[in-house]
């Protein structure tokens, strides 16, 4: 059981992380009004699947985001009309298709891969070399560990107490 110091402490990573995908859903949504054009960022990350793991079958990329189906097929027809996804034959299946990122597909994934790293990279240019390090480390440690979590929301929602909200 936890101590009510190890909860405390708890609270605030917790705070804090809320506060980071807040901020990062905001800059978001000003990126999307700044470019109406801009790919959405679950749209984005089939993109990223296709440069990282190679050519697959609808299927297997809707598995590797958990996702429906129906909606990677929406999503990969998007990337297809702007040209950063392409359709091919499935050499051991001539029936299915294989998407693969195009050459701009590629190259849209490396200019906003390179955009990002030197964001970061500025943003933490003021930290001492070991801190940006430990929190690599860290971070990575966290990420890893919330993979295995089962942090899922209570099976049923939490009662009121009888005077009202706790």
């Amino acid at each position: 059981m936890p101590s009510d110091d190890d909860l405390a402490l708890a609270d605030e990573v917790s705070g804090q992380l809320i506060r980071l995908v807040r901020l990062m859903e905001r800059k978001q949504a000003q990126y999307h009004a700044d470019h109406p054009d801009a790919v959405e960022r679950a749209t984005y990350l089939l993109l990223v699947h296709l440069v990282k793991d190679g050519p697959r079958r609808a299927g297997a990329l809707a598995e590797a985001v958990h996702s429906d189906p129906s909606t990677i097929s929406r999503q990969v027809a998007h990337l297809v009309r702007l040209g950063l996804v392409e359709r091919t034959t499935d050499p051991e299946d001539g029936r299915a298709t294989l998407l693969a990122a195009s050459h701009e597909g590629r190259r849209v994934f490396e200019e906003n891969r390179r955009v990002r790293i030197e964001r970061i990279a500025e943003m933490l240019d003021d930290w001492p070399v070991d801190e940006r390090r430990k929190l690599a480390e860290l971070l990575g440690r966290f990420t890893s560990d919330f993979a295995k979590s089962s942090m899922r929301p209570p099976a049923r929602p939490v009662e009121a107490a009888a005077g009202g909200l706790p």
